[in-house]
C-alpha cells in the first residue's frame, strides 16, 4: 500500500498505547510485528515511534498516571484542535486535557465521550499521522466499543463529523468521512464486566490470525476473544500484550472476486 500523506478530518489519523513498562512494550511488538523503535528522547517523556520500512505505524509512551489502565489509543483527525474541543463540549464530552501543542508535531487533546470512552483529537503539523496502515504488521481498523449506540452516533456526528449506517447483516455500524468508511462502532458485548468502560479497540492485519495469537502467547501476552471467521470480513482474534494493553489482530478476508 503507498505511504498515507493525508487524512481528512474526523478520521482515524493515529494509534498509541500508554503502557506501565515501556521497554517491556518495545520488545513485545517490536517481535510480534517486525517493528523498529525510535525513542523521542527525554524531552519527549519516553515517548517512542514504532516504523516499519522506515514508515511510521504507530507509538508508545508511559502512562500519564498510576491509575490509568494500559491501553491503545485512537486519535482522530482536525484541522483544528480547539475548534473540536469546543463542539465536544457541545455535543456532551468532556475535555481530560484541552488542547496542547507537541513540540511542532501537532496539536492534541484528550477527551471523554458521553458514552464514557476516551478518544484523542490530533491536528497534523510535522506529524502528519500513521504513514503505512491496513497491510500486514499495521494498524488496519479502530472500533469503538459502547454501551449506548445511538449517544454514540450522535456525538461523532456533531464532534468531529463522523457520519455512520448499519453495516448489513450485522448489528455494527460503519463510521465513514466523504462517503468512505474508516472505523466500526458496535454495542459492547455482554460478557464484558460492567465495570469496563467503553472504549475504542486497535485493529492491527496480520498474515495469519491463528499464528499471530500463538505468537502472543509465546511472547507473554494472553487471548480474551480466540479466532473467529466474519464472514466476507475476515478472521480476528482479541489478544492483549503482557502488560495488559488489549488489541485485535486480523486476517482481512480476500476480496469477493478472489
Amino acid at each position: 500500500m503507498p505511504e498515507i500523506t493525508e487524512f481528512k478530518p474526523g478520521a482515524p489519523i493515529w494509534v498509541d498505547l500508554g503502557t506501565s513498562d515501556v521497554p517491556a512494550a518495545v520488545n513485545f511488538y517490536s517481535k510480534l510485528f517486525g517493528w523498529e523503535a525510535q525513542d523521542l528522547g527525554p524531552e519527549a517523556g519516553g515517548y517512542t515511534m514504532f516504523r516499519l520500512r522506515g514508515k511510521y505505524v504507530a507509538a508508545v509512551g508511559p502512562l500519564q498516571n498510576p491509575q490509568q489502565p494500559v491501553a491503545w489509543s485512537t486519535y482522530l483527525a482536525t484541522a483544528d484542535a480547539d475548534a473540536t474541543a469546543r463542539k465536544v463540549k457541545e455535543a456532551g464530552g468532556t475535555a481530560l486535557m484541552e488542547p496542547f501543542d507537541v513540540f511542532t508535531s501537532g496539536r492534541m487533546g484528550v477527551f471523554m465521550d458521553p458514552t464514557g470512552a476516551a478518544i484523542l483529537a490530533w491536528q497534523p503539523r510535522d506529524h502528519k499521522g500513521a504513514e503505512l496502515a491496513n497491510e500486514p504488521n499495521t494498524w488496519g481498523w479502530s472500533e469503538l466499543l459502547a454501551r449506548d449506540v445511538e449517544k454514540a452516533r450522535a456525538f461523532y456526528k456533531a464532534a468531529f463529523g463522523l457520519d455512520s449506517a448499519p453495516f448489513e447483516g450485522m448489528n455494527y455500524y460503519i463510521w465513514s468521512v466523504d462517503g468512505r468508511g474508516v472505523g466500526g462502532l458496535m454495542q459492547m458485548p455482554d460478557e464484558i464486566p460492567q465495570n469496563v468502560p467503553p472504549y475504542w479497540l486497535t485493529y492491527f492485519v496480520v498474515e495469519d490470525c491463528d499464528a499471530a495469537v500463538r505468537q502472543v502467547g509465546d511472547l507473554g501476552g494472553s487471548m480474551s476473544v480466540p479466532p473467529t471467521d466474519i464472514p466476507n470480513v475476515g478472521r480476528f482474534a482479541v489478544v492483549a500484550d503482557p502488560q495488559g494493553g488489549t488489541f485485535a489482530v486480523i486476517k482481512s478476508a480476500p476480496p469477493a472476486s478472489a
